[in-house]
């Protein structure tokens, strides 16, 4: 099938698209920010031997774990507002879902960073006389976080790419504005391989600086243990 590609028709449009991926952008460093406040604060309970702190953690990040993230989204935007009897916009709707989602699963990868270290590095570091804070912040958490950044990059990544199912609340991300620029152009090839393109280039440039970063943890790890 011979098929004539146009790419002006899409650029003509560039100016939609760019506010489409700024939305996308601004949604996606919010979520990621609120989702490692929620995160950290659901590994520490889940980490807490008190069962009433820790059971309520288990059962919200397996709920966010076990059902689809645009059950989130339409869940946020529809019930939540029913429920509290407020309204909210696509933009905080969206926000609700991508933060609270993203943050049961950076629970579990904080959770799997601190218990990866072994138990006698914590013991020995009390047997020196260590207060239990410093332990967490001399000896745990250096070498956790080295171990936590490979699949917290990668949950990111995937918040990242998850962003896209804001435009079935008619947030004005990327994939929305591609879809008012697609009923205007009729070329969904173009469009759509452009918004590909977009999200392939940004993820590639954020995956190169967390490989730059994960291998400068690494010599400074190596260093300090020499």
């Amino acid at each position: 099938m011979n098929y004539d590609w146009d790419f002006g028709a899409v650029w003509a449009y560039r100016q939609m698209l760019l506010e489409g991926a700024l939305g996308t952008m601004r949604i996606a460093a919010v979520a990621i920010l609120m989702g490692v406040v929620i995160g950290a604060l659901l590994a520490t309970m889940r980490l807490s031997k008190l069962r009433w702190l820790a059971y309520p953690a288990l059962w919200f990040t397996e709920f966010y774990r076990n059902t689809p993230p645009l059950v989130h989204f339409f869940w946020a935007f529809y019930a939540l507002p029913v429920i509290l009897g407020v309204s909210l916009d696509p933009y905080a709707a969206a926000i609700i879902a991508l933060s609270t989602q993203s943050g049961a699963f950076y629970a579990e990868v904080f959770r799997g960073g601190v218990i990866s270290v072994e138990r006698g590095q914590w013991e020995g570091a009390r047997a020196l006389g260590m207060k239990p804070h410093k332990v967490l912040r001399r000896v745990v958490l250096p070498q956790a976080l080295q171990r936590m950044l490979p699949p917290f990059m990668e949950r990111s990544f995937e918040l990242i790419k998850t962003t896209a199912l804001a435009s079935t609340l008619a947030y004005s991300d990327l994939l929305y504005q591609a879809m008012q620029v697609n009923s205007i152009t009729f070329r969904p090839l173009e469009v759509y391989t452009f918004v590909a393109g977009i999200f392939f280039i940004t993820l590639l440039a954020l995956s190169m600086l967390a490989h730059l970063l994960e291998s400068r943890l690494s010599r400074a790890s190596y260093q300090t243990a020499r």
